[in-house]
């Protein structure tokens, strides 16, 4: 038998595989086909973004295997930097070429929408013969391929993965990544568990829709970074659950489970002894409910994740919204006073400055509008707290801030009309936070002169290239000039976007740079560059403090 997957990117709140990361759930899949019997070789990985090029054989591939598989679905919908996620008709077109068994799955079958703001459309495509799986696209794919299932694959049934499954797929499908574009450098997103822990759930939340937390065991997690390290990944990424503090956390009967230090740290070091040569260990969700409820055991926890991750890490937290209101009629996780204390303790944890020049660990926010009983003041209420946490001197380094998407099945579904009735009004707002908050706050963070390290160049255009660091929530870099694409060089902050920040490469070849690279230098502006520029060459750092008199300089040049 030979399979195809089709990756058209996922990105969910406890999910992202959108390159450079690819997701479990491709893992899984192809586990799930290698445990039938298919061999690697039987098993074709395209991205959407390799298929829009028509590939030489990609086409007669879908066409003839006895299966074709789409992964898809968007339930948090971002901008991406060089990828867009698969459409609606080219999900149609990839199964109106195929002439096998057509699986369509991930978050998609919860809705389809490619924006926020916009209500998730269940009906999603008109094809009769293609199978929406309503549970796990990779237990569907598995039980499919029984013997007897194959033949009436219409009535075979939906249901979710066991942890024990997927323990063994995650490993057998390791092998998958070798065929990702951007292999090897392919950030894995790893699961921990899924399922929202709280008695309570927040009126957009689809985490319920996976049912109750099903912690995977440790040593399954750790198994499964060592067949990604032996497969030669090196960047990972604990992404996957929806609040990191919380796993193996102990039910007391309370709103909030108690986190486990001791299983984050049996976690962290089983990564680090089954991965030592890594280059990257991050994590994404954590619930400010969890930090406030339990400092105490948060605070060990984060000292663990500080001393074995590696830095540029980012906590982000669902905060949603600053107004008790708010927070009230969406059950929310946690008022804006718990928030601020959360922000505080990871800071407290994580504030150093690490060997890549990004702090160890920083909170990052969610605020998300549109919600029930939101009003004009709320908008007032969330630029307060930001306003707040920096005059704090606290840092942030990522606010994320969208528009409610309302999936079929949640309290928010159907009584989102605040998205449009608001729509001027967050869009300005937005602008504000952008201009008042994240540019002081992306000064703050890597202030001009600071040294980056290990950024990658993802995007060229010829006259700018755009890079990041691999990681959660990396910043994106715009580096004046032509650099190949997949290489990683060093560079010097020389300036702040709202967003994003300017930067050269470092240590920069002096005699060598062209005007628009040296006037980037610290305290250099164009006509400084041109005197620099009329005097090359230079022999050494005394010769050009010398002839030049910029001494403060010479730590981002070389001769």
């Amino acid at each position: 038998m030979k399979a195809v997957i089709i990756d058209g990117y996922v990105d969910e709140p406890a999910c992202f595989g959108v390159p450079p990361y690819v997701s479990p759930y491709i893992r899984y899949i192809a586990g799930a086909l290698r445990e039938r019997g298919l061999h690697e070789t039987d098993i074709s990985y395209f991205t959407i973004d390799q298929l829009r090029k028509s590939p030489p054989g990609a086409a007669e591939l879908i066409e003839r295997a006895e299966i074709a598989i789409v992964l898809a679905g968007m339930t948090v919908p971002g901008k991406y930097l060089r990828s867009t996620p698969i459409t609606l008709r080219e999900i149609e077109n990839i199964f109106s070429a195929s002439g096998g068994i057509k699986i369509l799955g991930g978050p998609i079958r919860l809705g389809f929408s490619l924006e926020g703001g916009k209500k998730a459309e269940k009906r999603i495509i008109n094809a009769t013969d293609v199978i929406i799986c309503q549970k796990d696209i990779e237990a569907f794919v598995f039980d499919v391929l029984e013997e007897n299932n194959a033949k009436n694959v219409q009535n075979c049934e939906h249901r979710f993965r066991k942890v024990e499954e997927i323990g063994r797929w995650a490993q057998k499908g390791a092998f998958i990544i070798k065929m990702h574009p951007d292999y090897p450098n392919v950030t894995c997103e790893l699961e921990t568990y899924r399922g929202c822990g709280r008695h309570q759930h927040c009126s957009f939340c689809t985490e319920p829709s996976y049912g109750s937390s099903d912690y995977r065991p440790i040593k399954d997690v750790v198994s499964e970074v060592s067949a990604l390290y032996e497969a030669s990944a090196r960047f990972f990424r604990i992404g996957r659950q929806p609040d990191i503090l919380s796993y193996h956390a102990k039910d007391r009967g309370e709103n909030i489970p108690e986190p486990d230090p001791q299983a984050l740290l049996s976690l962290y070091k089983g990564i680090r002894k089954s991965a030592p040569q890594l280059k990257v260990l991050h994590m994404d969700n954590a619930n400010p409910g969890t930090i406030s409820t339990y400092p105490e055991q948060c605070r060990e926890i984060l000292r663990t994740i500080v001393k074995y991750h590696t830095p540029g890490d980012v906590a982000a937290l669902g905060m949603e919204s600053a107004d008790p209101k708010v927070i009230k009629s969406n059950y929310l996780k946690a008022m804006p006073d718990e928030v601020f204390e959360a922000i505080r303790i990871i800071n407290e944890a994580g504030r150093a400055r690490g060997n890549n020049g990004m702090p160890q660990l920083l909170p990052g926010i969610n605020l998300v509008h549109g919600l029930m009983g939101e009003s004009k003041k709320t908008f007032d209420m969330n630029y307060e707290f930001l306003r707040k946490v920096i005059d704090s001197d606290l840092l942030l380094r990522r606010i994320n801030i969208r528009q409610v998407m309302a999936f079929p099945g949640t309290r928010m579904y159907g009584n989102d009309g605040l998205v449009r009735k608001h729509k001027n009004l967050f869009l300005k707002y937005k602008e504000k936070i952008r201009k008042d908050i994240d540019l002081p706050m992306l000064q703050k963070i890597v202030p001009a002169g600071t040294v980056l390290r290990d950024v990658m160049c993802e995007l060229n255009d010829g006259k700018m290239c755009f890079g990041r660091q691999m990681g959660s929530y990396p910043l994106l870099a715009g580096i004046p000039g032509n650099i190949p694409t997949g290489r990683f060089i060093d560079i010097t902050v020389t300036r702040h976007g709202h967003r994003s920040i300017t930067g050269i490469p470092y240590p920069l070849e002096i005699n060598t740079a062209p005007v628009t690279l040296i006037q980037e230098l610290p305290g250099i502006g164009r006509k400084q560059a041109g005197h620099i520029q009329s005097k090359i060459p230079f022999s050494s750092a005394e010769d050009f403090i010398r002839r030049t008199g910029f001494e403060n300089i010479v730590p981002y040049i070389t001769f």
